[in-house]
Order: structure tokens, then sequence, then C-alpha cells
């Protein structure tokens, strides 16, 4: 009994041609249009795509061993089967999924997240494109945390305490605030701040108007001293002024 492919590649140069060609066409839309969060592997003996403990530490529910699935492609008897979790999980894009595949005209054969096709001509790949790239990984994650079952719940409750991991009573995952959206809150204080006028950003520019204390104090001791030295001169210029006018009364 041959063995099962391990990698990409071995499934792909196991498949005849024309479903090679199928697959590979299929692929590179999903990788082109997939979130840099996920990885592409072997999973449950198809192409999968998936969200990594590294990035979800919980795991699937089915068995928290097994990476969250994403999506999932596979050659299978009869058909062609485009595995879409990421749709299964979304009501609402779900539901977008299926319009979208409709208004082009082609025939939709699909379960609750399966879509089976018999070629590459059946595959509207731009609508494939569109469901892989609304799917972000945060939004996927709730998305599939909002679905699970109350035991579900509880059981991953009980796996994150093991873990360290953060979720909360009904065992959805708790995301810290990121850094990058704290740095645009406090952009978003700085620019409510009161801007300068333009006459205090040139005395800003120029220096003037920004005397430092000791340039005050100095100029405060000079003023003074320049007042204390012309009073004599002063009152001296007065006493001549009164005797001259004395003097020319007397005459």
């Amino acid at each position: 009994m041959p063995k099962k492919p391990t990698t990409v590649e071995a499934y792909l140069a196991s498949l005849p041609d024309d479903r090679r060609e199928a697959l590979e066409a299929i692929r590179e839309v999903i990788n082109a249009n997939i979130g840099p969060e996920f990885e592409e592997g072997i999973q449950y003996g198809m192409i999968g795509w998936y969200l990594p403990h590294a990035e979800y530490p919980l795991g699937y529910h089915c068995d928290p061993d097994q990476p969250l699935p994403f999506a999932s492609l596979a050659s299978q008897k009869k058909h062609i089967g485009i595995y879409l979790f990421c749709v299964y999980c979304d009501a609402d894009g779900k539901e977008r999924f299926v319009e979208e595949w409709k208004a082009t005209g082609q025939r939709l054969d699909m379960g609750a997240g399966c879509v089976r096709v018999k070629d590459l001509e059946s595959v509207p790949l731009k609508v494939v494109a569109k469901a892989i790239k609304r799917a972000k990984a945060a939004k996927f994650v709730e998305a599939y945390e909002s679905m699970l079952t109350a035991s579900s719940r509880k059981q991953r409750v009980r796996l994150a305490a093991k873990l360290g991991v953060e979720v909360d009573e009904e065992g959805r995952t708790v995301r810290p605030r990121r850094a990058s959206s704290r740095k645009k809150a406090a952009a978003g204080k700085t620019a409510t701040k009161k801007a300068p006028t333009k006459k205090a950003a040139t005395r800003k520019a120029t220096g003037k108007g920004e005397v430092a204390p000791a340039r005050k104090k100095a100029a405060k001791r000079k003023v003074a001293k320049k007042a204390a030295s012309s009073k004599p001169a002063t009152r001296k210029a007065s006493k001549a002024a009164k005797a001259t006018k004395k003097a020319r009364r007397t005459r």
C-alpha cells in the first residue's frame, strides 16, 4: 500500500495531469489572497491552510493537537473538493459567497462548507479569491469561537488554563490591545491639541519672546542700576536750574 503524501509537493505529484493542473490553479489563488498568519501543509490527508498553534494555541476543538483549519483542497474520486471552513463558520460570509458564485452562472454543488467541482473550468476563481481575502485571521477566529457548543467552550476554558492562554468565561480568546493601536490612539490625541498661532510659532523659531530666567534677572538689575545712577545727576541738574532762575530774578 503506497504511503500517503506528507508534503504539498508530493501530494500534487501523485495526481494525474488534469487534476494536478486544476489543484495548482486553485492553490495559487488561495495562496495569493490568504493572510500571512496562516500556514500551508498537509492536514487530514489534504492540502490544507490553517492557523498554527503559534498564532492560536488552543488549536481545533475537535482535536486540540491539530492547528485550527481554515481551508483545504483535495482530489477525490469523482470530484475536486474545495473545503472552506472559513466560509462555514461565517453565516453572512457564506451567504455572500453563494450569491457571488451563482452570479457567475456556474453551477454550485455545496454542502455546509465543501464545494464540489468537476474541473477547473467550473470554478469561478475570483469568487474563491474574494472569500479567502475577506476571512482575516482575527475575524475568522471570532466567527469560529462564536459557533462552539457549550461543552466545547468548557473544555477550552480548562485547556486554556493549562496552556496559560487568556480566555473569557465563554472560552473566547481575549486579545490584548495591539501596540500599533495604542500608537494610533496617542497620535489622535496629539492631533486634537490646539495648534500654536503663527505669531507664537515665529517667536519660537526666532527665539523672540523666550527670555530665560537668568536673562530676565540680569535685565532687571541693569534697569535698576541705571535708574539709581541717574537720580543724583537729575537732582544736581534740578538745583542748578533753580539757582540760575533765582539769579535772574535778583538782577
